[in-house]
């Protein structure tokens, strides 16, 4: 509910600041004293366009503040977490107009965008009487009226959640389709590349070791002829080092029967004598094993260049190709996996689009259903209004002529998250003229009783928490202001009211009554509004009986009103 409003330096206000009570708040007094500034404030809480004109003369700035209570629980909990600004079960709206023509705004003290009130402001508070913000005549939110009517809210949130998740699935499903084109155009290479690299067989460390045996095929005549004559110079030769080694050892054995220190150098000769014999046995075994292979050669070198052409297409070392290709058989893997994974999410949105449609289509015969008994309780309101003879209709304006002809495959081109209908109310307030779009009702008094009319039968929904109607009493009196009045007072058993009146009739059923007066105070006309006592409310309801005399005949007559 809005609990205070203070207005600063606006027009004729240099200062006003107001608090509203719950229930039925009444705003009356002389025409042209203000009643209409304090609307015109109301609404740049909402976003209204803003004129350096507004400011009053000889002030820089005009100032707008509104403060708001709502539940701790407030669905406009999330709307304002959403925005990052604070809520701990208030809303303060500030707003200032400067000199230049810009305007500044606040919320809960963090500075803010007119966007950000434009959208937060007409779910605190409703003015009737200003088309632009007016919720409930927008033909986006009759749907959501109807529902409300016909206790079909939570069936159509349950809606949103199935088709956000449907069309949620639907893009997982069209990121998978291009991600498998992408890989789809790369797949035959990277399997072209993953049998390349299979065939080769490759194994670590088998570079080196086919360098090395290239190494010693290319140079087999040389290795062989040097063994070789290692052999023959250790071994074959007349005088070899081993029979040269031999006849040395014989001397040293001799020699050691003269003097032992010989033994020692004996022990150490024959010990080399083993060596060399080893080394020469290792030499000959070498040079006949170590054959002049052209072919092999050719085999070597081949599977060299075929190593080094695989290096440099897929890394610099058999270890890097062997992890290269493992990621490509992981990445086929994966494709496989996400295959898989579309099949399986195509299943599902087959699925959910099937509930969908079971969903909207029950959904909308409930609203056709309802819609019948909603268009007689409007006109029945409207006829207690003193609109006798009004028509309302809700005019369904749906891609599809019946939900029974509506399959799943048609289901993505007519469906939206509130369903498949879409509806707009209609009305003729004049009889014999023709129904048109409510939101394009000319008369102000007219639309105001259409809007009170509606607010009542939605009482309970609780939609908006705060209406203000501007123009209530426009065009009536007598037995129907005081059935107007009735309604205000019932309506306001739901929401905070704000009524703007000149008729006693209404303004007798409020349960707090202000007057707004005008009047010149330091050679300057200032606005001034008061809330009245029992005593100073019967004055003014006297005052709307019968105008600037009033009798005692008068003033009678308003206590008589204002009696329980």
């Amino acid at each position: 509910m809005l609990v205070q409003l203070a207005i600063t330096d606006f027009a004729i206000i240099d200062s006003l600041s107001v608090s509203f009570s719950r229930g039925l708040n009444i705003l009356s007094g002389e025409t042209g004293a203000g009643k209409s500034i304090i609307i015109n404030a109301v609404n740049l809480i909402l976003g209204g366009r803003t004129s350096p004109d507004l400011i009053r003369t000889g002030a820089d700035k005009a100032v707008v503040e509104a403060l708001f209570q709502l539940p701790l629980q407030s669905p406009l909990s999330s709307f304002l977490r959403d925005m990052d600004i604070p809520f701990n079960g208030e809303v303060l709206i500030k707003r200032t107009i400067s000199k230049q023509g810009k305007s500044r705004v606040w919320i809960n003290g963090s500075l803010a965008t007119l966007q950000m009130i434009s959208k937060l402001g007409p779910h605190l508070i409703s003015v009737s009487g200003q088309n632009e913000h007016q919720l409930l005549l927008k033909p986006d939110n009759h749907l959501f009226i109807l529902d409300d009517f016909g206790g079909l809210t939570k069936d159509r949130l349950m809606l949103n959640e199935l088709y956000r998740d449907y069309y949620s699935l639907k893009e997982k499903i069209e990121r998978l389709k291009g991600r498998l084109k992408e890989e789809a155009e790369r797949r035959e290479l990277t399997q072209f590349q993953i049998k390349e690299i299979e065939e080769a067989k490759l194994v670590p460390g088998e570079d080196s070791r086919l360098e090395a045996e290239k190494s010693r095929l290319m140079n087999a005549e040389r290795l062989i002829d040097i063994a070789f004559k290692g052999y023959q110079a250790l071994y074959e030769k007349d005088e070899s080092v081993l029979s040269i080694l031999s006849i040395l050892a014989k001397d040293m054995d001799k020699g050691g029967t003269i003097d032992p220190h010989l033994d020692h150098y004996k022990k150490q000769l024959e010990s080399a004598q083993v060596q060399l014999e080893d080394l020469a046995l290792e030499l000959r075994d070498f040079y006949s094993h170590l054959k002049v292979d052209p072919r092999r050669l050719e085999e070597v070198e081949e599977r060299l260049q075929l190593i080094r052409r695989l290096k440099k297409k897929y890394g610099s070392s058999i270890e890097n190709i062997l992890s290269f290709k493992e990621e490509l058989s992981q990445k086929e893997y994966q494709l496989t996996q996400t295959k898989e994974e579309l099949k399986r999410f195509k299943t599902q949105l087959e699925e959910k689009k099937q509930d969908l449609l079971n969903l909207a289509t029950k959904l909308s015969l409930k609203r056709h259903e309802i819609a019948k008994e909603f268009e007689k309780k409007v006109e029945e309101e409207l006829n207690l209004l003193d609109m006798a003879g009004t028509r309302f209709r809700i005019k369904f304006i749906s891609n599809q002529s019946s939900s029974d002809n509506i399959s799943a495959d048609m289901i993505d081109s007519i469906l939206t998250a509130d369903g498949i209908d879409v509806l707009e109310f209609m009305i003729s307030p004049n009889v014999g003229e023709d129904l048109r779009p409510m939101a394009k009702i000319a008369s102000g008094g007219e639309l105001s009783r259409i809007m009170l009319a509606l607010k009542t039968i939605l009482a309970r929904s609780g939609l908006i928490e705060t209406l203000v109607f501007d123009e209530i009493d426009s065009g009536i009196g007598g037995a129907t202001a005081a059935v107007v009045g009735e309604k205000l007072r019932s309506l306001a058993n739901y929401h905070q009211i704000l009524g703007i009146t000149h008729l006693p009739q209404i303004a007798k059923c409020g349960e707090t009554h202000f007057l707004v007066e005008k009047k010149v105070s330091r050679g300057r006309t200032r606005a001034f509004i008061t809330s009245l006592d029992r005593e100073s409310r019967i004055n003014e309801i006297a005052r709307l009986l019968g105008g600037r005399v009033i009798s005692e005949k008068t003033l009678a007559h308003a206590r008589e009103m204002l009696s329980p």
